[in-house]
């Protein structure tokens, strides 16, 4: 049904919101140094990062999701040369150890600021419950990722709405005032490439195991289009709020906190541990991938590689919350630029074999519907033809097979009559027999000439040359 593909590009999105808000963003305190800055000018550049993280959304889960992807690497082995896949593994290795520590001492600064703990107390809260979430499964914590999203986007509209309704601003006085505060960059255009990029580094490894967790490629690019939009949106009505307040909130270590805390003391608790779940949505995120990346598909070593991790992290964070942001936060943002230009190139290199796989797994998708329904069986060449799809798609050939008949399952759960479920695969799983067997013959003689130099099994047979047929 159409509400179940909403949900399901609904959760994702949330869930990738959830981990790109983390403390600088939901407290303020990265816009008020990388944006607001440079003034007026600097709301522009707020626009321009949230037409970024919409686009970017989009590219990282879709590529998750060709590839299925467990952790970063699988992806970059595939998009980048050897060396620089070694030199992004580096960079989101160290990065996102850096910026969970970074999140860590925004937990601390939060509860801090609202109720008065002392600094190492919301360290430590915030990182027994990474600790804690790491030992649930992948449905769950993605749910968890996503719970405290839709709270975060209704307080900063009330926020908004506080900062505006029924008053007026010197807009002069603010821009004078803005200018006082130390920018993290030298201008507001390195400011949006520079933060961008920082917010890359943040999101990446996890958007692709969040991509790689859904089948169905549309689905994880609605959801990171949608996700990048919402991220758009919040950061622009926070960056006006926080700018019309100026005078009251430029020295805080979380402004939009300061400005609830104007408003009613109850909304600024509630916003306090909003944004404290929005630090450890990013924390985790950040923590988690680290350790998925080394794991090799153990779940008794990823729990033990994270619980170091975040013991490390905590001891760390006692750098200071404002202090790490203005030192390490632009560094990072420089190392992300490559990260950036590889996933740019990833996509235009792959966008024709994503579209070709998207229709793969629908014509999967419609097999394994014929193969369990009561009133249809499928026949020896239907079935050899799901196979084929299967032996030929990028992502791993026995879990694809699984995950499409347990999404196969899931819609004729949800679909009531046949003329529902001929609607739903009408509407939502359009498919070109003809161009389905073209290339899949192109593919097909692509792996036979492969096979005298390498197995595979140890590397995927790239898809570069079908045809460039678009797919609703």
């Amino acid at each position: 049904k159409e509400e179940n593909i909403m949900q399901q590009s609904w959760k994702i999105a949330f869930a990738y919101i959830g981990v790109i808000v983390g403390a600088g963003l939901s407290s303020g305190q990265d816009l008020l140094q990388y944006f607001i800055s440079f003034g007026q000018i600097g709301l522009i550049g707020v626009l321009l990062l949230g037409l970024l993280n919409a686009a970017f959304g989009k590219i990282m889960l879709s590529l998750g999701s060709y590839y299925r992807a467990d952790n970063h690497e699988e992806v970059f082995t595939q998009i980048s040369h050897p060396i620089i896949t070694k030199i992004l593994d580096f960079v989101l290795i160290s990065g996102s150890f850096i910026m969970g520590f970074v999140m860590i001492a925004g937990a601390g600064s939060n509860l801090e600021q609202q109720f008065g703990f002392p600094f190492w107390l919301g360290g430590l809260i915030c990182s027994l419950l990474i600790i804690t979430v790491s030992f649930m499964n992948f449905d769950k914590i993605t749910n968890v990722l996503g719970i405290f999203t839709p709270i975060m986007i209704v307080m900063i509209f009330i926020i908004t709405g506080y900062s505006f309704i029924g008053k007026s601003h010197d807009w002069t006085t603010l821009e004078a005032l803005a200018h006082t505060i130390k920018p993290a960059t030298s201008n507001v255009w390195f400011s949006v490439i520079n933060y961008y990029s920082l917010c890359a580094m943040t999101a990446v490894s996890m958007a692709f195991i969040l991509g790689g967790s859904v089948v169905r490629i549309g689905i994880a690019e609605k959801g990171g289009t949608r996700g990048g939009l919402l991220v758009g949106l919040v950061v622009f009505i926070a960056a006006i709020s926080i700018f019309a307040n100026l005078d009251t909130v430029k020295d805080a270590d979380l402004p939009i906190l300061a400005i609830a805390n104007q408003i009613h003391p109850w909304l600024a608790y509630i916003y306090a541990i909003t944004v404290f779940s929005l630090i450890f949505n990013t924390a985790f995120s950040l923590f988690y991938s680290i350790a998925r990346r080394f794991a090799n598909g153990s779940t008794k070593r990823m729990r033990i590689i994270i619980i170091s991790v975040v013991i490390i992290g905590y001891i760390c964070s006692f750098f200071g919350f404002k202090d790490l942001i203005s030192l390490l936060y632009p560094i990072l943002g420089y190392m992300g630029l490559l990260l950036l230009i590889i996933l740019i190139y990833g996509w235009l290199r792959d966008r024709k074999d994503i579209i070709m796989e998207k229709l793969f797994r629908r014509k999967m998708i419609h097999l394994s519907l014929k193969k369990h329904s009561p009133h249809k069986n499928l026949s020896e060449k239907e079935r050899e033809l799901f196979h084929t799809l299967g032996d030929i798609s990028q992502a791993d050939t026995k879990s694809l097979k699984e995950d499409i008949h347990n999404e196969a399952k899931e819609i004729l759960s949800n679909t009531e009559t046949v003329q529902e479920l001929k609607d739903y695969v009408e509407e939502h799983l359009s498919i070109d027999e003809e161009v389905i067997h073209q290339n899949i013959n192109i593919l097909q003689e692509q792996q036979e000439k492969s096979k005298s130099t390498e197995s595979s099994k140890d590397r995927p047979i790239k898809k570069s040359n079908i045809n460039n047929n678009e797919v609703k």
